[in-house]
């Protein structure tokens, strides 16, 4: 697949606009090709806006359209699961499975996945960014070219997806403004420096992100295999460390949460560093015990 870039119209995740989406395409797959029914009527949003929501919904792996015939949408296995489970998109985890897809798609999204996966200055400008951008573009096809326009609405896109506005400019956002990314709770970025505008990399928080989210990335990029070495859980493309901007610290933290369970073994003997899977669960697997948890959770205070 080609790469592609600028494919959100410039607008970031608004809150509300997936769960909005999600509805609309469980009342009818043909929401955004309707003849019948103005898409903009249904959704509410402008006509640029609902280009940028049809994305998305893609995008963070909720919906997925045919490439040829009629483009429909449909719900991905997972985004059967988040339909089902939390709809309203309220749970961190749930947010950590949308950030998973996004920063995993290296065609169809691919600044995201440059971001997260290739790019690995941790503080940076857009002129870094961006220059790094092309670089890594050129490597991949070197017959193609990309407006550079395009590149830098990707970075602020990137940057408005995971900085909440009020970082930004605290004079000019209420409090009750909505317009933030809801990705932007996970902490991924900060602003370093605001009249320079430099940027950096944060890294999540380990209480932030659910032992069985985190095995469903593990158990996902394993490809079957029961032993993984800690260096590629950190450094490999789309593993927990890179998705989530994880130091060696905080990983270990997340894996001992993760062994606590009983789903894994981390074994650091004879330098060995690797964890050994104890459990036949699957991607999906780990997400559906990940909503049971939290069902059980909300049981135990309902009483």
């Amino acid at each position: 697949m080609p790469m592609k870039f600028r494919a959100h119209e410039t607008f970031f995740i608004r809150k509300g606009w997936l769960s909005k989406g999600m509805r609309c395409v469980a009342n009818n797959p043909d929401v955004f090709i309707a003849r019948d029914e103005n898409p903009m009527d249904v959704l509410g949003i402008g006509a640029n806006m609902v280009k940028a929501l049809r994305y998305w919904l893609q995008a963070v792996g909720l919906t997925e359209e045919p490439e040829r015939g009629r483009r429909c949408q449909t719900f991905t296995t997972l985004g059967k699961l988040v339909y089902e489970h939390d709809r309203y998109i309220e749970e961190l985890g749930t947010l950590c499975l949308l950030q998973y897809r996004l920063a995993s798609q290296r065609d169809s999204a691919t600044a995201w996945y440059f971001f997260f996966n290739e790019f690995s200055v941790s503080e940076f400008s857009r002129e870094d960014f961006v220059a790094a951008l092309q670089k890594y573009i050129k490597m991949r096809d070197s017959e193609t070219q990309f407006a550079i326009r395009s590149l830098n609405d990707d970075f602020q896109c990137i940057i408005n997806t995971y900085l909440p506005r009020y970082k930004v400019n605290t004079a000019r956002v209420s409090p009750e403004n909505n317009i933030d990314c809801p990705l932007g709770e996970l902490g991924l970025v900060d602003i370093l420096n605001k009249r320079k505008k430099v940027y950096k990399k944060s890294i999540s928080a380990s209480n932030t992100l659910d032992p069985y989210i985190m095995l469903a990335v593990i158990v996902d990029n394993a490809k079957e295999q029961k032993e993984i070495s800690l260096n590629e859980l950190l450094t490999a493309p789309c593993n927990i460390g890179k998705v989530f901007n994880l130091d060696s610290i905080t990983m270990l933290d997340v894996l001992y949460r993760i062994e606590k369970l009983g789903l894994i073994k981390i074994n650091r003997t004879a330098g060995l560093d690797v964890i050994n899977i104890q459990e036949e669960l699957d991607f999906y697997g780990c997400v559906e015990r990940f909503y049971e948890s939290i069902n059980e959770q909300n049981q135990e205070r309902a009483i």
